[in-house]
């Protein structure tokens, strides 16, 4: 390579120093805390514990009710997860009901009344 001429081939050095480049940028931001859950993600954790559905933490319960709209995306009935979610968990017909209503209500609300 001439003196001044740019390579469009990444080095073995480039790549070494970008992936530091990477991690120390990774280090220095702040990590996002729990408390930016915005509010349906709030209000949807709160209704579930108010009815005593746990999980083992507020991520978890927010990523099972997307994947109630997942399911029903896919053309399943709500009263067919609603009995998966009781085979898969200990949850009772009410709260496994109430849990779809709820995951409903805060994420696909297309499916309301359906």
């Amino acid at each position: 390579m001439v003196h001044g001429e740019v390579s469009a081939v990444p080095t073995s050095r480039m790549l070494r120093g970008l992936g530091a480049l990477v991690t120390l940028l990774g280090l220095a931001a702040p990590a996002a805390p729990a408390a930016r859950a915005d509010a349906v993600d709030n209000a949807f954790v709160a209704a579930v514990k108010l009815k005593g559905i746990q999980f083992a933490s507020p991520q978890a319960a927010i990523v099972a009710g997307h994947e109630v709209c997942d399911e029903l995306d896919l053309g399943k009935q709500k009263s067919d997860i609603a009995s998966e979610v009781m085979s898969n968990s200990n949850l009772d017909g009410y709260r496994a009901g109430y849990f779809i209503g709820a995951s409903v209500a805060a994420y696909c609300p297309r499916y309301r009344g359906s």
